[in-house]
């Protein structure tokens, strides 16, 4: 009888390399409309876009040296931007906002990752990780913590929702009632009861994820609330309850990781110089984004 990681992942062959040569591969987002997977390459300053059809193309550059991706309701992509300091939303006609610039009047150290809520909310992570010269950005932080935020839908200042970790990427349960955060120099990940009115409480650790360097990193949920997270070794999955099922494994270090494909059964995986690719026996959670949403399978 299949254990309950083999049903997520059949056999243990590593993930499948679809292309190497990068400088450092972040942020993942699946395009279901274009059917291709859109990453970035922080040291280069680029993202660049993958599809089955046509492979890689430059998506665009420079990019801010972009990390973490996702795309809003209406499928609008937003960018977590090292070199600009910002988080940015591209509109339809291509022009490119500023969703987050500062908090408290200081600017901000250098967005992360970042996911929406069903009501638009933008969440994301504030570490100081992209204020680093291999990324051209010598900079000192201007803010004496490192944060997670919250847009309100309608816009506006950023809300500090957790201010006592070093976060990293982030994730929404199923339900959105509970909100995952990696933080990276702790080697853990913690998890928040979401409230109503968006702010988060109750946050304890959901799991340990020991290894160096950067573990953990980038998260995604499937559809049944189990976790996954990129660390030493490749995709470390875990049950609801905080329990490991098992790891992925990726030849090199993943950073980051998306759900992708028209059944959202397939993980797209960044790691160090390569994009990877998993096929589970599981969907994921697709995105909220209108428009972006497949059918459920």
């Amino acid at each position: 009888m299949a254990t309950a990681f083999e049903h997520i992942y059949p056999g243990s062959e590593p993930a499948t390399c679809l292309g190497s040569g990068f400088a450092f591969t972040e942020g993942p987002v699946w395009d279901v409309r274009e059917g291709c997977l859109v990453f970035s390459d922080i040291p280069a300053d680029t993202m660049f876009r993958w599809s089955p059809d046509d492979g890689f193309s430059v998506f665009r550059r420079p990019s801010g040296k972009s990390n973490g991706m996702t795309r809003d309701r209406e499928g609008r992509l937003i960018v977590c931007e090292h070199y600009n300091r910002r988080v940015s939303r591209t509109e339809h006609d291509g022009t490119v906002v500023a969703v987050a610039t500062h908090y408290g009047g200081l600017r901000l150290n250098s967005p992360n990752d970042v996911v929406v809520a069903s009501d638009g909310s933008i969440y994301f992570t504030d570490p100081p990780y992209g204020l680093n010269p291999v990324y051209g950005i010598a900079a000192v932080p201007e803010l004496a913590f490192s944060g997670v935020y919250r847009v309100p839908p309608d816009g506006g200042e950023p809300e500090l929702i957790v201010a006592d970790a070093t976060p990293n990427g982030l994730a929404f349960s199923p339900d959105e009632s509970l909100l995952y955060v990696a933080d990276t120099e702790a080697n853990h990940v913690l998890v928040f009861d979401v409230n109503g009115d968006g702010s988060v409480s109750n946050g304890h650790v959901f799991a340990p994820i020991p290894g160096h360097p950067l573990a953990p990193d980038g998260m995604k949920l499937d559809r049944e609330g189990r976790v996954y997270v990129t660390g030493a070794g490749g995709v470390w999955v875990f049950d609801p309850s905080g329990r490991r099922l098992g790891v992925i494994p990726v030849p090199e270090l993943p950073a980051n990781l998306a759900w992708g494909d028209d059944d959202w059964k397939t993980l797209y995986i960044t790691a160090r110089t390569g994009l990877y690719r998993a096929r589970l026996g599981v969907a994921g959670v697709p995105l909220r984004a209108g428009g972006q949403q497949a059918v459920p399978v």
